[in-house]
């Protein structure tokens, strides 16, 4: 399975950049110091643990980045399996060129890859059950885009990319307009005035009488925000058909399940991308390889 980045090289250009900027501004005065600039050789970059590959490509950028005659060479692609001591790519060149990118390249790679093997489990447990696994926009600063592509590269879908991406009325939202005499049913009727043509209109609740309550606003989605499954079956069985439902909040590996099979369409998830762990990988330079030019 191969997932294009739908990146432009922009952005990814001002992402690899900033974080070049971190490591290696200053130079690498251990490597500049002892590694002679006519060394060349060869690297491997292995899998240290079972998980779905993601940012392959963006670490081969960062080493082109920091040395544009290297060459790289990507032999599991985004979305694949790996498992300990897979070689995922090569990288051949000056070998200063090599030990000066390797960091940043490992760990957008260790990075992505964890979001894209947690992602992945996620889907696995709720197979057969027609519900989406999506992500949320809790994500690492300036790397939403990259976390949002990992999570598909593991099977889920993206929720909202930013704050114009959608309409989604949050508990903050309802207190400042009830504040202003507003009910919850008049709150939902304003947004879908306000909405775009073919903008959908989603709503937090967290009781039944709330899901009932945007329903008949016209909501189009209703989140039931940390509910657990039995409330779930309850309030889907209170909403038309046609009203998309979404469990949010207190989701994990033990209950996703169960949620899923409470009749929900959607569940978003935002561990997927800021609890991670991360996927451990090496690179290590091959000392046949080795030679002065």
């Amino acid at each position: 399975m191969t997932k294009k980045l739908q990146l432009s090289n922009e952005q990814i250009d001002s992402i690899i950049d900033l974080a070049l900027a971190e490591d290696i501004s200053h130079g690498d005065i251990t490597s500049e110091g002892l590694i002679p600039t006519e060394l060349q050789g060869r690297a491997s970059i292995l899998a240290k643990a079972e998980g779905i590959l993601a940012g392959g490509e963006i670490s081969g950028k960062v080493f082109l980045k920091v040395a544009p005659a290297l060459k790289v060479e990507l032999l599991i692609r985004d979305g694949d399996k790996v498992k300990p001591r897979d070689i995922v790519a090569t990288v051949s060149g000056e070998v200063i060129g090599i030990l000066k990118a390797e960091r940043v390249a490992l760990n957008f790679l260790s990075r992505l890859s964890g979001i894209a093997s947690q992602t992945a489990q996620y889907v696995a447990e709720t197979k057969g059950l027609g519900v989406e696994i999506m992500d949320t926009r809790k994500t690492t600063p300036g790397l939403r885009l990259l976390e949002k592509y990992a999570v598909r590269t593991g099977g889920g879908q993206s929720h909202r990319s930013h704050l114009g991406d959608g309409i989604l009325i949050k508990d903050n939202h309802i207190t400042a307009l009830r504040s202003l005499g507003m009910s919850l049913k008049d709150i939902v009727v304003k947004a879908k005035q306000k909405a775009l043509e073919g903008l959908m209109v989603e709503v937090e609740v967290n009781t039944n009488r709330e899901a009932v309550e945007a329903a008949d606003g016209g909501a189009d989605i209703i989140m039931l925000d940390n509910m657990s499954p039995d409330e779930i079956g309850r309030v889907v069985s209170l909403i038309p058909s046609q009203v998309k439902t979404e469990a949010s909040g207190g989701i994990t590996l033990a209950n996703v399940r169960a949620v899923a099979m409470a009749g929900v369409d959607v569940i978003s998830i935002g561990a997927l991308t800021h609890s991670s762990k991360a996927l451990d990988f090496s690179l290590e330079l091959e000392p046949e390889s080795l030679r002065l030019l």
